[in-house]
């Protein structure tokens, strides 16, 4: 999902399973970079409800790596 300049989605995090894990969870773009947020629905002292936001660069998978061993080339024998 391409998400436009300025602009994104939040969704209910249904795979929560502790309470560290965020209540809510979207991308968004702001300014040309996309980021992914993450909301807590909190509760003040004084009982006003409240989301505490976390912004993060989108996760990337790191590539698996192909190991060549190419060490048999230099022996001399």
């Amino acid at each position: 999902m391409e998400t436009k300049n300025n602009s994104g989605a939040i969704f209910k995090n249904d795979k929560k399973t502790s309470e560290t894990h965020p209540d809510y969870k979207g991308k968004v773009n702001v300014n040309g970079k996309d980021m992914e947020v993450a909301l807590w629905l909190k509760t003040s002292q004084a009982g006003m409800k409240y989301f505490s936001a976390s912004f993060s660069e989108p996760y990337i998978k790191p590539e698996a790596r192909v190991v060549t061993d190419d060490s048999d080339d230099d022996l001399p024998f």
